[in-house]
C-alpha cells in the first residue's frame, strides 16, 4: 500500500519583520517548516519573497492582538500544511512612568504586549484541537518579568503576565497534548540595540561595557541563539517540556550586584 506523503509542519510567528522574529523564521525555514508571519506592515518582508513563491511562507498584515487576524493566520497555515506551532514574538517597547501617564494609559501599554499572546494562544489551541494534534506554543518573555528596569513598568508587567499565562495555558491544555513554554530573554544584539551606535563611538562603547557587566557570559545574546531555543521547544525533542520559563540570557537573571566589587572599583 502506498503511504500518503507527509504534510509539512507550519508555525505561525508574530512580529517577524526583523531581529529576533526574522531569525526565528529563517531557522524554521531551514528545518523545512513552513511559516506564516503576522506583521503590522509588510515593507520589511521582501526577503520572504522566495519562500512565499515556493509555498513555504505567507504573510498576514495586521495586529497580532486581533482575534480576526489570528484566525486569518490559522487559515493561511492550513493552506500550507499542518499547523503545529505558534510563536508569540510581537512586542511593543514603549516606556512610561505610572505617576505621569496614569493608570489607564499604562494599562493600555500592558494590553498591547499581552493581547497578542492571548489572541495567538486562543487561535492556536482551537486549531490544534480541531486538527486533533498536539501542538506547541512558545511565548517570548524577558528577564524584566522578574527583575524590572526603571521606567519600563508597562513592559515588565506585561512580561510577568505572559509568564503566568504560559503556566496557566500549559495546565489548562496539557490534557489535550498542547505544550506551552516561554523564553525569558536577556539583551539581544538586534537592530534596536545596534542603532545605539548612532550615539557615537564613546557612547556605544559604554553600552557594550554595560552588556558585558550585565551578562556573566560577557556579551549580549544573538538573535540566532534565541531562534535555536525556539526551534527546540517546537520540536519533538522537547516533548516533555511544558509550563517552563527558560532563561536565554547569558545568566543575567542569575547575577546579583556585588557591593564589595562596586566599592573597590
Amino acid at each position: 500500500m502506498q503511504r500518503e506523503p507527509r504534510q509539512r509542519e507550519v508555525t505561525v510567528v508574530t512580529g517577524g519583520g526583523q531581529g529576533i522574529g526574522r531569525a526565528i523564521i529563517e531557522r524554521l525555514l531551514d528545518e523545512d517548516r513552513a511559516v506564516v508571519v503576522v506583521e503590522l506592515r509588510d515593507e520589511a518582508l521582501a526577503w520572504l519573497d522566495a519562500p512565499i513563491g515556493e509555498s513555504r511562507a505567507w504573510v498576514i498584515v495586521g495586529d497580532a492582538g486581533d482575534d480576526a487576524v489570528a484566525a486569518r493566520a490559522v487559515t493561511a497555515a492550513e493552506s500550507l500544511g499542518v499547523l503545529t506551532g505558534w510563536v508569540n514574538n510581537a512586542a511593543v517597547f514603549r516606556d512610561a512612568w505610572l505617576h505621569e501617564a496614569g493608570g489607564a494609559a499604562v494599562a493600555e501599554l500592558i494590553r498591547l504586549n499581552l493581547q497578542p499572546c492571548l489572541a495567538g494562544a486562543a487561535a492556536a489551541v482551537a486549531a490544534f484541537r480541531a486538527q486533533g494534534i498536539a501542538g506547541s506554543i512558545v511565548n517570548l518573555s524577558s528577564h524584566q518579568a522578574q527583575r524590572a528596569v526603571r521606567g519600563a513598568l508597562p513592559y515588565a508587567t506585561a512580561k510577568a503576565a505572559i509568564e503566568g499565562l504560559t503556566r496557566a495555558l500549559a495546565v489548562d491544555y496539557g490534557p489535550w497534548g498542547v505544550r506551552v513554554n516561554a523564553l525569558a530573554l536577556g539583551s539581544v544584539a538586534t537592530e534596536r540595540l545596534r542603532a545605539l551606535e548612532d550615539a557615537g563611538a564613546a557612547a556605544y562603547a559604554r553600552v557594550e561595557q554595560s552588556m558585558r557587566d550585565l551578562h556573566p557570559l560577557g556579551r549580549a545574546g544573538e538573535a540566532g541563539e534565541v531562534a535555536d531555543a525556539v526551534a527546540f521547544l517546537l520540536s519533538e525533542r522537547a516533548s516533555f517540556i511544558s509550563g517552563a520559563v527558560i532563561p536565554v540570557d547569558g545568566a543575567r537573571s542569575a547575577q546579583g550586584p556585588d557591593p564589595e566589587a562596586i566599592a573597590s572599583a
